[in-house]
C-alpha cells in the first residue's frame, strides 16, 4: 500500500460504523415515536398512580425532557408536546434571559476572535431568568397531573423530577446542524449565523456547560433519548447505558471516525476507507477524539447514538486509570486523526501555543503538543519543521504580514523542509513551526485540546466556503521557539527510534515523543502474538500495517476483537493485558501497531 495504483487493487476493511453491543438482558431499544411516546404516557400513569398512594409535596408528576444543544426543537419538542398527556408544559427557551443579555453575559467567553474564545467558567443556571424560573416553579408546584419540562436546563427549573429523559445530541451532529443552519446557540437567536461562529461558541460556552450539567445528570437518566437521526428517534433506559458505558471501559473498543474535506485534502482515504467517490477530497478523518466522536451501542433491533465522551463521564478511572484520571480528569487527553495530503496540497504552515500561553489566554490547561506519523507517503513527500538555521526572526515575521497582502511568502527560505517516507515518525512539540507537505498520508498522535492551531500562512487559498481561513500571526509570534532550527530538529525531532523488547514473532521500538510532551508512543511490529499491557493507563493504537489483527485477552476477560489497516483502537487502562497476532487475510505477515499512552514519569 505505498502508492494509490496499489491501493485501488486492495478491497477496504475499514469498518466505518464501530459499535459496542449492549447486554441481551436489556432487550431491544424503542424505535420510532409511537412507540417512544406511548412508553413515555404509560411510565407517567404508573408515577401518578404511586404518587396518589404517598404524601408528595408535590401534586403533578413531573416528566423532564433534559437536551443538549443541537436538539432539533422543531421535531423534537412539537412531537412530544403532542403526544404527551400534560396538564402544563413549560418550556425552558420562556425562562431563560433574552437572547441580548446571554450575549452580553458571556461576552468575555465568545470574545470578538474569528476562532478563539475562552473556556467558560459557568453553569447552567446562567442562561437563566431567576425571576421567571421562580413563577414556573410556582406554577408547577400548583398544578395537578402531568407537567412536561422540556428543553436546555429542564432538570434545573423542575422543582422535582419524577421522570428523566436525556436528550443527548453527537457533537459531529451538532456540526453538521450548525452548517445547515437547522439550529444555533443556547439562548441565541443565530440559527442561520455563519457555522464556525456557531462552533466556537458551542465550544468555548455551550458543551462546557451542557458537559457539567450532564456529568451531573447521568447517574438519574431515567431514559436517554437519541434524535440524531431526523425523523428517525430511538430510546433506551439509562440503565442499559450506564450498564453499557461500565462494560466498554473495560474492553477493546473503537468510537466512530467521521470525515471532512478541506482546501488541501487528498484521495487517499477515498480508497482505504471507502468513502464517496464523488466528493472532491477529504482532508481529515477524526478516528479518537472522544469529545468530537460518537458512541454506537449496538441493541437487537438498532443502533443508539451517543457522545464517546460520556464514556469519559461516567467511566473515567476504568478507562483512564488512576494516574492518568489523577492528572486529566474526566478528560481524554490522546487524539489520534488523518490528515490526507494525497494529490492535493501542504497544510497550512502553523504552530501551537506553549502550556503557559494557552492557559492564559484561552482557560485551557494543557497545549497541543503532537507528532506525525506517515501511513503513507510518495516520493516527493515533506514536512515542513522548525526553522533555517540563522533565521531572522523580524524579518520572516515582516514577511508573513506582508504575504496576507501579496500572496507570496517564500516559505522555504525560512522553515526547514524534510523528505519524509512510509513509516517515519516526526514529533512536533509546541511552539514548534510545522506543517505537512502534499503527497503524504498522515496519523497525526497529540493531546486533545482540539482546535488550538495558529495559522501563519495558507499558500494564498481560500477555504470551501470561499472565504480566506483566519491567519494567526499576532499568536503565532507569541509562541514560536525561534531556537529550533535545522540542527535541533535533526537532532531532537525526526525518526528518534529505539528497540525496548523483543520475543518471539515481535519486537518493540520507541518512536517519540520529545521529552517536553507528555504522550509516549512505541510500535510493535508481529508475525506472532505480541503480548502488550495497559501499564495503568489508557493505551490508544493504530493498526499501521497489516490487512488486519486481532486483540485478545490472555484470561478471556473479553471477547476477541478484530481491527483493520488504518483503524484506530483503545483499550482501556483496566484491561491490563493483551495480545495483538495478525488476523485471517494477514495471517503469515508482519502486522505492525503504533501505541499511545500517557508518561507518568514527567
Amino acid at each position: 500500500m505505498n502508492d494509490m495504483d496499489t491501493q485501488k487493487t486492495i478491497r477496504s476493511n475499514y469498518d466505518k460504523f464501530p459499535a459496542v453491543k449492549v447486554a441481551p438482558a436489556f432487550g431491544e431499544c424503542l424505535t420510532g415515536w409511537d412507540s417512544i411516546t406511548s412508553t413515555l404516557n404509560h411510565s407517567m400513569q404508573v408515577l401518578r398512580g404511586s404518587k396518589a398512594q404517598t404524601d408528595s409535596q408535590y401534586t403533578a408528576t413531573c416528566l423532564v425532557v433534559e437536551c443538549y444543544n443541537g436538539v432539533n426543537d422543531r421535531e423534537v419538542r412539537e412531537v412530544l408536546k403532542c403526544r404527551i398527556e400534560h396538564s402544563l408544559w413549560i418550556d425552558t427557551a420562556d425562562v431563560m434571559l433574552p437572547p441580548a443579555e446571554i450575549d452580553a453575559f458571556f461576552r468575555a467567553d465568545i470574545t470578538d476572535d474569528e476562532l478563539f474564545g475562552y473556556l467558560t467558567r459557568y453553569h447552567i443556571d446562567a442562561y437563566f431568568d431567576p425571576v421567571k424560573v421562580a413563577s414556573a416553579q410556582e406554577r408547577i408546584a400548583s398544578a395537578e397531573g402531568s407537567v412536561v419540562i422540556y428543553g436546555v436546563g429542564a432538570a434545573y427549573v423542575a422543582p422535582h423530577i419524577d421522570l428523566l429523559v436525556y436528550a443527548d445530541m453527537a457533537r459531529w451532529e451538532i456540526q453538521m446542524r450548525y452548517r445547515r443552519g437547522e439550529v444555533g446557540n443556547i439562548g441565541a437567536d443565530n440559527a442561520h449565523e455563519r457555522a464556525s461562529l456557531k462552533y466556537k461558541r458551542g465550544f468555548f460556552v455551550d458543551w462546557r456547560i451542557c458537559d457539567r450539567w450532564k456529568k451531573i445528570l447521568m447517574p438519574r437518566w431515567d431514559y436517554l433519548l437519541d434524535t440524531n437521526q431526523a425523523g428517525q428517534p430511538k430510546m433506551c433506559t439509562g440503565e442499559a447505558v450506564r450498564a453499557t458505558l461500565a462494560a466498554t471501559a473495560r474492553r477493546p473498543f473503537r468510537v466512530v471516525p467521521f470525515f471532512d474535506p478541506g482546501p488541501w485534502g487528498g484521495q487517499w482515504m477515498k480508497e482505504v476507507c471507502d468513502l464517496d467517490r464523488s466528493e472532491q477530497n477529504f482532508a481529515w478523518c477524526f478516528d479518537c477524539v472522544p469529545e468530537e466522536n460518537s458512541l454506537l451501542l449496538a441493541f437487537p433491533n438498532a443502533t443508539i447514538e451517543i457522545p464517546s465522551i460520556d464514556l469519559v463521564f461516567a467511566q473515567p478511572r476504568a478507562l483512564l486509570g488512576d494516574p492518568v484520571h489523577g492528572r486529566f480528569g474526566d478528560e481524554f487527553p490522546i487524539r489520534f486523526d488523518f490528515l490526507d495530503t494525497m494529490q492535493g496540497g501542504n497544510l497550512s504552515l502553523q504552530v501551537h501555543p506553549l502550556t503557559e500561553y494557552i492557559q492564559e489566554k484561552f482557560g485551557m490547561h494543557y497545549t497541543q503538543d503532537e507528532s506525525y506519523y506517515l501511513l503513507d507517503a510518495k516520493e516527493d513527500a515533506c514536512v515542513y519543521l522548525g526553522l533555517k538555521n540563522g533565521v531572522d526572526p523580524q524579518a520572516m515575521l515582516d514577511e508573513l504580514r506582508a504575504a496576507q497582502q501579496s500572496g507570496h511568502f517564500d516559505a522555504e527560505r525560512h522553515v526547514g523542509v524534510y523528505p519524509v517516507k512510509k513509516h517515519d515518525h516526526v514529533l512536533i512539540p509546541a511552539g514548534t513551526i510545522h506543517c505537512s507537505g502534499a503527497n503524504s498520508m498522515v496519523l497525526e498522535i497529540s493531546a486533545t485540546p482540539f482546535i488550538f492551531t495558529f495559522k501563519l500562512w495558507d499558500w494564498g487559498r481560500l477555504g470551501l466556503d470561499g472565504r480566506p481561513r483566519p491567519i494567526n500571526i499576532a499568536h503565532g509570534a507569541n509562541v514560536i521557539q525561534w531556537e529550533r532550527t535545522e540542527d535541533w530538529v535533526r537532532g531532537n525531532l525526526l525518526n528518534r527510534v529505539r528497540p525496548i523488547a523483543s520475543g518471539e514473532g515481535w519486537r518493540t521500538e520507541r518512536t517519540g515523543l520529545h521529552e517536553r510532551e507528555f504522550i509516549e508512543t512505541e510500535r510493535t511490529w508481529f508475525t506472532g502474538k505480541a503480548p502488550m499491557h495497559t501499564g495503568g493507563g489508557v493505551n490508544v493504537l493504530n493498526l499501521v500495517e497489516g490487512r488486519e489483527a486481532i486483540v485478545e485477552s490472555p484470561d478471556g476477560s473479553f471477547e476477541p476483537m478484530v481491527v483493520h489497516y488504518a483503524e484506530t483502537f483503545i483499550i482501556p487502562a483496566a484491561v491490563g493485558a493483551y495480545t495483538i497476532r495478525p488476523y485471517g487475510e494477514a495471517e503469515g505477515t508482519e502486522c505492525g501497531v503504533i501505541k499511545a499512552f500517557v508518561r507518568f514519569n514527567v
